[in-house]
């Protein structure tokens, strides 16, 4: 049976790493968890960290969370969708709003709840998901001001996410500049500028943050390690926290060319083959792992010499070429992983899912 498995001590050093960083440089954090698709054992590994803020964009992980650990202040970093607010009062402390209607309806609900919501209000910077546009944000906040039940504790933006707009330094202090507006505009404090994410610490790394941005939400860095500006890990910290484990469930030597007529396969492809294949023959292993579970474009195998040839619903065929380190039927094939291919297999029940 296919396992992902999760290490332990590389997602502490990541976590003690991110840690000591922000506390550097005077600034909170919070865990992007919407990658743990709301895995009871995966998110005791956080609270074990000490871990105290949450993200999420499923108010099914968000209660996950709350019903491991109460006091963890969780984030819903996306506007909220109306038929939801009651379930987001009652689970969600702080949420990422955009929609002034929507706004109106936290408000009400949190008055029948007799709650107080916490609220960022995101701002478009350029990459045109969510965000209230710059020229109505003192309107905006001048009405959400009025409401009752609603605390604003912050100002944020979202980059990178969509068209891949990366984050820089003067998109940075525009942000900052709202802030100073609104708290200047308003006489209200405005506590955070939540203007960082995994792709904005190569900034912050490089002394490019302004000293008012003092929020980030941190998933992809703390579990790849990886920095999204160059594709490669951040110094000192670890990548590999993540491994898919996989059985060989047939070995055989076989044709490198199929034979028969052919339309698309299951995934919608038609595959083509090199003509000087034609009668060579190759060692193919297949996997118990499929497209149901991940799409194998976003993995990568530890041994190099496997090529992975394609994927069905709920195999996937490899290339061992002559076999030379003698797999044989049973014996586990390991994969490193992108951050697609964790999510799939995080969100797949046929997936078991390991700690070491």
């Amino acid at each position: 049976m296919a396992f992902l498995k999760l290490y332990r001590n590389k997602l502490q050093h990541n976590y003690k790493h991110l840690d000591k960083l922000f506390a550097d440089n005077h600034i909170e954090w919070g865990v992007v968890t919407k990658l743990l698709c709301g895995n009871p054992l995966f998110l005791k590994e956080l609270l074990a960290l000490g871990v105290t803020e949450m993200h999420d964009t499923r108010l099914t992980n968000i209660k996950a969370i709350k019903a491991l650990d109460s006091s963890v202040q969780t984030v819903y970093i996306k506007p909220p969708a109306k038929r939801s607010i009651p379930r987001i009062i009652k689970y969600v402390d702080v949420s990422f709003n955009t929609d002034l209607s929507t706004i109106r309806l936290l408000s009400e609900e949190a008055g029948k709840q007799k709650k107080l919501h916490k609220i960022i209000i995101m701002v478009e910077m350029g990459d045109l998901r969510e965000g209230v546009m710059g020229d109505h944000l003192v309107e905006f906040y001048q009405q959400v001001f009025q409401l009752p039940n609603i605390e604003i504790i912050g100002i944020g933006t979202n980059l990178n996410c969509l068209n891949g707009i990366l984050p820089n330094q003067d998109k940075l202090i525009q942000l900052s500049l709202y802030k100073q507006l609104l708290e200047a505009r308003f006489n209200r404090k405005i506590h955070w500028i939540s203007g960082g994410t995994s792709v904005t610490l190569s900034l912050l790394l490089n002394k490019q943050i302004p000293k008012d941005v003092n929020h980030f939400r941190i998933g992809e860095a703390l579990f790849f390690g990886n920095d999204l500006f160059t594709g490669q890990p951040f110094k000192g910290m670890e990548t590999g926290v993540f491994k898919l484990y996989t059985e060989i469930i047939e070995l055989y030597e076989k044709p490198i060319i199929p034979t028969g007529d052919q339309i698309e396969n299951v995934a919608g492809n038609i595959p083509e083959f090199d003509p000087e294949d034609y009668g060579k023959t190759t060692f193919r292993a297949i996997l118990d792992v499929g497209l149901l579970d991940l799409n194998p474009n976003y993995l990568q195998p530890v041994d190099d010499t496997i090529q992975i040839i394609e994927a069905s619903s709920d195999m996937l065929v490899v290339d061992l070429g002559e076999n030379n380190h003698g797999y044989k039927t049973g014996d586990l094939i390991s994969f490193n992983l992108r951050y697609m291919a964790v999510l799939g297999l995080m969100n797949s029940n046929y997936i078991d899912k390991q700690v070491n």
